[in-house]
C-alpha cells in the first residue's frame, strides 16, 4: 500500500474530532456538528472548485459525523468524484464513504459501477484491490449483476497479482453468498481449483474458502479439488514451522489454511483413488501424532491453533467413518481432553465423542471412558458441559451398560439444572425402553423417574408404562403391586396417581388377595388422592372406580355412594359430571355380564415407533445427538452376549427374548399391519401414537387420551437404521385440499408433489431432492399398497435413476386409476445409501378418495330433494368438532372447493352455513355426495354432515374434511 505523504494528515479533520471530544454536553456536540455541516454544505455549493484534498477532508468529516449516529443527506456526489482521482488516499476515502453510506437503491449506483469498472480495468493492483473491497462491502444484488461475470476472469487470469487474487476470491465468495443465482458457473471453475496449488498461501487460503462454499452446492464441478486439497494439506502438516515462516502461527504451520482444507474435504466422501486416500490417512495420522507431542510454547495461542487443526481433523475422520484405526485413535485423543483444565476443550471433546459413539468402529472405544464422563456429570461446574456429558452417556449406552448409565442419570436428575431436566427425563425413558432386559426393571425405573422429576415427565412417558403393562401378562401383577406401594407415600406426584389409577383399574384384582391391598384399601388409597388432582386425573380415577365395580362387586355400594355424591353429580366441570352420571347409571342398571363385557381389560396395543423418541428429536432439533439412535448400527450380537434383536415381522408375535429391543426402537412394524391378538402380549406399542387401537368404551381415562383414529402418516419399515419420518400427519392432511407442495423434508432429502386428477384418473409427479453434497446410491422409491387397496386403486410407477447426485433432483411419475372407493392411502417407501449408511423411510402418499371428486352445481330445490332421498341413517355421517384454526369464512370456502365439491351459494336458509355437492368417480360406479358445514363462532365449533349412497364413503369423506377446520 502506498505510504501516506506528510501533507495528507488532514489537520482540519483532526481539529474537528478534537472539538467533538471536548464537548461537555450532547447539546454542545450537536451544535458543533450542525455548524460543521453548514460549513461543508457551503463549500460544496460554492462557486470555487474544490481540490481533491479539500473534498477528501470534507467527505471524511461527513463520514465521521455519520459514524457518530447523525444522518447525512449530502456529499455523496463528491465522494463519487473522489473515485476518479489518481491519488490513493483520495480514492480510498471515496470508496470508504460509498461502502458505508451508499445503499443499493441509490441513483448514483451507475456512476459508482462505472468508476469501479475503470479501476478493475486499470490493472493497477492497488486500485483493483480498493474496487474489489468496495464490491464485497456493499455486496448488493446490483453489484452482483454488474461484476459477477468479471471477477472470476480476474481471479484466474495469469497476470493478476497475488494480493488481487486474494481480494477477488473473497469478493466472489461474498457475492455468491448474497446472490448465488447471479454467479455463473463456467470454464473458470476448473481453473480456480488449481489455485490450491498456488505458491502464495494467502491466495490458497482465500481460494479454499471460495471452493468450499461453491462445492457445497455444486459438488461435481469441484470434485477435482479433493486430490489437490490432500496434496496441499500433506505439504503443510509434514513441513517444519520454519518452512512457512510467514504463515506459521505460534509454531503451528498455516493453521487457518489447514482447517479450511479439512473442511473442504468434508464436502466429499473418502477419496476413491488409493494413493490419494493413503496420503490423506497419513496426513490425519500425522496430525494425531503431533497432538501427542509436548507443546512448543506455553502460550494459549499455540494450543488454540494446534487444537483447532486437531478437532477439524477428527471431524473429517468422523465424516468419512471408514478407517477403524483412525476412529479409535481420535476417540483416545478426545478421551485425554475429558479431564483437561480448559472448559472449552472438555466441551468440544464431549461433543465430538457423541458423534464417534454412533460409529460401529469406535463405539467400544468410547465406552471405555464411561467413568470419566460420569465423573464429569457430577463435578462439572459449567451446565453446558454437563449437558454434553448427558448427551454422551445417552449416545454410548447399549445393553451392556444401560442399567449403570440409567442409574447415574437418575442420580444426577435429583440435582440437575431445571433447564435440562425434561431432556434427561426423555433420555432416561428412551434408554430404559430400548435396553431393558427385564420388564420389572423398566417399571421400577419409570416410577422412580416420576418420583424424582414428576413435573418433567410428559404424558408420553407414563403412557408407555401403561402400554408395556397391558401388553405383558408377566409384569401386570408386579406393576400393580409396585404402584400400590408407591401410592402409599404421603405426597406422590400426580403422574404417579394417573399410572396407579390406570394399572389398578385394569389389574388391581391380581393383588386383591393380600389383606394389605384388599379392594377397599385400593379404592380408599386412590380416593384419598382424588381431591388433590386436576380435572383430567379425576376423570381417569372415575373410570378406575367403574372398573372396580366390575373387578370387586363387594365394594360396589361404596363406589356408588361416591358417584352419587353432590360433589360428583353436580360438579361444575361437565366432563366429571357426565362421567359420574353415566357410570352411576351403568353400575345400577347393567347386569353382571354386561358390566364384564363393557368393562373388560384393555386389549394389547399395536406396535408403533416410540413417540418419546420423536418428542426428544423435536425438542433438540434435527441433526443433533438425539439422532444417533437412528444412525447407530445394530451390532450383529448383543453387548452382553445374548441372542438376536427382536423380530421385525409384526405378524410374528412370539414373546421376545429378555435381551430383545422391548419397544421396537430398532425394529419396525410393517405398514398397515393389524394389531396383534391379545393373547400374545408381546409387541409393545406407543399408547400416545396415532395408530388405531381397539379401546374399550369405558377404559380409565377418555378414549382420546390413548389413541386417535388415523394411521400415523409415516413409519420406518426396515430393520436397519433409518431417518424416521416424524410429524408428517399434519403435512399429509394439508394435501387433502391441495395438490402441490412439499410432502416431507429432513436434512438429507426433500420430497415434493405435483398432481392432477380428472374423474377417476390422476397423475402425480414426485420430486426427490438431494439436499446434501454427497450422492445417494441405490436410490429406490417404491409405492406400496395393502391387499384391500390394490383392488381399489391401480398405480403405475415409472422407475428413477438409482444415483441422485448431491444437490440434484429426480422426478418420478405415478399414474393413478380409481377402480372403487377406498379408505387407506398408499405408502411411499424410499431406500438409499448415504455416506455408507443405509437409509429407509416411509411416508403416506396423499392419494385420498376426495381427489376423484367432480363438482356438481345444483339449485336449492334439487339439493334438498336429493338430501331427503339420502335420509337412510347409514347414508349420513355427522361430526361435531372444535375448530383447530381461525374460523374465517373465505378460507373455509377455499378449503371446501379445494376438497373437490362445488360450493353452492344461497342454498342453505342460514347464510352462515356452507353447502357443497359433487360426484366421486370410480371405474365401477359413481357416488353422489352432499355436504353441509355449520360453524358456531361463539362456541368455536363446527358441525359437519355428509350424505352419500355408501356409508363407508360418507365416513371417510367426513374424516378427511373434519381435519381441515
Amino acid at each position: 500500500m502506498p505510504a501516506v505523504s506528510k501533507g495528507d494528515g488532514m489537520r482540519g479533520l483532526a481539529v474537528f474530532i478534537s472539538d467533538i471530544r471536548n464537548c461537555k454536553s450532547k447539546e454542545a456536540e450537536i451544535k458543533r456538528i450542525n455548524k460543521e455541516l453548514a460549513n461543508i454544505r457551503s463549500k460544496f455549493k460554492g462557486d470555487k472548485a474544490l481540490d481533491g484534498y479539500s473534498k477528501k477532508k470534507y467527505v471524511c468529516k461527513l463520514l465521521f459525523i455519520f459514524l457518530l449516529g447523525h444522518d447525512i443527506d449530502f456529499g455523496h456526489m463528491e465522494a463519487v468524484n473522489l473515485l476518479s482521482s489518481n491519488r490513493y488516499t483520495e480514492k480510498q476515502i471515496g470508496y470508504l464513504f460509498i461502502s458505508v453510506l451508499v445503499n443499493s437503491n441509490s441513483e448514483l449506483i451507475r456512476l459508482i459501477n462505472n468508476a469501479i469498472k475503470n479501476d478493475l480495468a486499470s490493472r493497477n493492483p492497488t486500485f483493483m484491490g480498493l474496487a474489489l473491497h468496495c464490491i464485497a462491502n456493499v455486496g448488493s444484488r446490483e453489484m452482483a449483476e454488474a461484476f459477477a461475470g468479471e471477477i472470476p476472469k480476474i481471479l484466474v487470469a495469469g497476470d493478476t497479482m497475488d494480493s488481487v487474487k486474494q481480494s477477488a476470491a473473497l469478493c466472489l465468495l461474498r457475492l455468491y453468498r448474497t446472490s448465488p443465482d447471479l454467479v455463473p458457473m463456467g470454464d473458470w471453475t476448473s481453473r480456480v481449483v488449481h489455485l490450491l496449488n498456488d505458491q502464495h498461501l494467502g491466495v490458497v487460503t482465500a481460494a479454499t474458502s471460495l471452493i468450499t462454499t461453491l462445492a457445497q452446492k455444486n459438488p461435481e464441478e469441484f470434485k477435482t479439488s479433493v486430490s489437490l486439497a490432500v496434496s496441499r494439506l500433506s505439504r503443510i502438516v509434514t513441513s517444519a514451522s520454519t518452512d512457512l515462516q510467514d504463515y506459521t502461527y505460534y509454531f503451528v504451520p498455516a493453521p487457518w489454511l489447514s482447517v479450511k482444507l479439512l473442511r473442504l474435504l468434508q464436502c466429499y466422501p473418502p477419496p476413491e483413488d488409493p494413493a490419494v486416500r493413503g496420503r490423506l490417512t497419513e496426513c490425519l495420522e500425522t496430525i494425531l501424532n503431533k497432538a501427542q507431542e509436548p507443546p512448543k510454547s506455553k502460550k494459549v495461542q499455540h494450543s488454540n491453533a494446534k487444537n483447532a487443526v486437531l478437532f477439524e481433523a477428527i471431524s473429517l475422520i468422523i465424516h468419512h467413518d471408514s478407517e477403524p484405526n483412525l476412529l479409535v485413535r481420535a476417540c483416545n485423543q478426545l478421551g485425554q481432553f475429558l479431564q483437561h483444565r480448559e472448559t472449552n476443550l472438555r466441551y468440544l471433546a464431549l461433543e465430538s465423542m457423541c458423534t464417534l459413539a454412533s460409529s460401529e468402529f469406535s463405539h467400544e472405544a468410547v465406552k471405555t471412558h464411561i467413568e470419566t464422563v460420569i465423573n464429569a456429570l457430577k463435578t462439572e461446574r459449567d451446565v453446558s458441559v454437563r449437558q454434553r456429558a448427558v448427551d454422551l452417556l445417552y449416545a454410548m449406552c447399549d445393553r451392556s451398560n444401560a442399567q449403570q448409565i440409567v442409574a447415574e442419570m437418575l442420580n444426577y436428575l435429583e440435582t440437575a439444572d431445571y433447564s435440562i431436566r425434561e431432556e434427561i427425563v426423555l433420555k432416561v425413558a428412551i434408554l430404559a425402553e430400548k435396553y431393558a432386559v427385564d420388564y420389572t426393571w423398566y417399571v421400577d425405573t419409570i416410577l422412580n423417574l416420576i418420583r424424582i422429576a414428576g413435573d418433567y415427565v410428559s404424558e408420553e412417558v407414563w403412557y408407555r408404562v401403561i402400554q408395556i403393562v397391558i401388553n405383558r401378562d408377566d409384569v401386570q401383577g408386579y406393576a400393580a403391586k409396585t404402584v400400590f406401594e408407591a401410592l402409599q407415600a404421603p405426597a406422590c406426584h400426580e403422574n404417579l396417581v394417573k399410572v396407579g389409577g390406570y394399572i389398578l383399574g385394569e389389574f388391581g384384582n391380581l393383588i386383591a388377595g393380600d389383606p394389605r391391598s384388599s379392594p377397599l384399601i385400593q379404592f380408599n388409597l386412590l380416593h384419598s388422592k382424588f381431591h388433590l388432582c386436576s380435572v383430567p386425573t379425576r376423570a381417569l380415577l372415575l373410570s378406575t372406580y367403574i372398573k372396580f365395580v366390575n373387578l370387586f362387586p363387594e365394594i360396589k355400594t361404596t363406589i356408588q355412594d361416591v358417584l352419587r355424591s353432590d360433589s360428583q353429580l353436580k360438579n361444575a366441570d361437565v366432563e366429571l359430571q357426565q362421567r359420574a352420571v353415566e357410570y352411576l347409571r351403568l353400575s345400577t342398571i347393567a347386569s353382571t355380564d354386561i358390566l364384564a363385557t363393557v368393562l373388560e381389560e384393555m386389549p394389547p396395543f399395536p406396535e408403533r415407533e416410540s413417540s418419546i423418541l420423536a418428542k426428544l428429536k423435536k425438542k433438540k432439533g434435527p441433526g443433533t445427538v438425539t439422532d444417533l439412535e437412528e444412525i447407530k448400527k445394530e451390532r450383529s450380537s448383543d453387548m452382553n452376549g445374548s441372542a438376536e434383536p427382536a423380530s421385525v415381522n409384526a405378524s410374528a408375535v412370539s414373546t421376545p427374548s429378555p435381551s430383545a429391543d422391548l419397544l421396537g426402537l430398532g425394529a419396525a412394524p410393517l405398514a398397515n399391519s393389524a394389531p396383534p391378538p391379545s393373547s400374545s402380549g408381546s409387541l409393545l406399542v406407543d399408547v400416545f401414537s396415532d395408530s388405531p387401537s381397539a379401546v374399550a368404551p369405558l377404559a380409565p381415562g377418555s378414549d382420546d387420551n390413548f389413541a386417535s383414529p388415523d394411521l400415523a402418516s409415516s413409519e420406518v419399515v426396515s430393520e436397519e437404521p433409518a431417518d424416521t419420518v416424524h410429524d408428517a400427519d399434519e403435512l399429509f392432511h394439508k394435501f387433502v385440499c391441495k395438490n402441490n407442495g412439499v410432502l416431507f423434508e429432513n436434512q438429507l432429502l426433500q420430497i415434493g408433489l405435483k398432481s392432477e386428477f380428472r374423474q377417476n384418473l390422476g397423475r402425480m409427479f414426485i420430486f426427490y431432492g438431494n439436499k446434501t453434497s454427497t450422492q445417494f446410491l441405490n436410490f429406490t422409491p417404491t409405492v406400496i399398497c395393502s391387499d384391500d387397496l390394490q383392488s381399489s386403486l391401480n398405480l403405475q410407477t415409472k422407475p428413477v435413476d438409482p444415483t441422485v447426485d448431491g444437490g440434484a433432483q429426480v422426478q418420478q411419475v405415478v399414474n393413478i386409476e380409481c377402480v372403487s372407493d377406498f379408505m387407506e392411502a398408499p405408502i411411499l417407501n424410499i431406500q438409499f445409501r448415504y455416506g455408507g449408511t443405509f437409509q429407509n423411510l416411509s411416508v403416506k402418499l396423499p392419494i385420498t378418495l376426495n381427489k376423484f371428486f367432480q363438482p356438481t352445481e345444483m339449485s336449492s330445490q334439487d339439493f334438498f330433494q336429493r338430501w331427503k332421498q339420502l335420509s337412510n341413517p347409514k347414508q349420513e355421517v355427522q361430526n361435531i368438532f372444535k375448530a383447530k384454526h381461525p374460523m374465517d369464512a373465505e378460507i373455509t370456502k377455499a378449503k371446501i372447493i379445494g376438497f373437490g365439491s362445488a360450493l353452492l351459494e344461497e342454498v342453505d336458509p342460514n347464510p352462515a352455513n356452507f353447502v357443497g355437492a359433487g360426484i366421486i368417480h370410480t371405474k365401477t360406479t359413481q357416488i353422489g355426495c352432499l355436504l353441509r358445514l355449520e360453524p358456531n363462532l361463539q362456541a368455536q365449533m363446527y358441525r359437519l354432515t355428509l350424505r352419500t349412497s355408501k356409508e363407508a364413503v360418507s365416513q371417510r369423506l367426513c374424516e378427511l374434511l373434519s381435519e381441515q377446520f
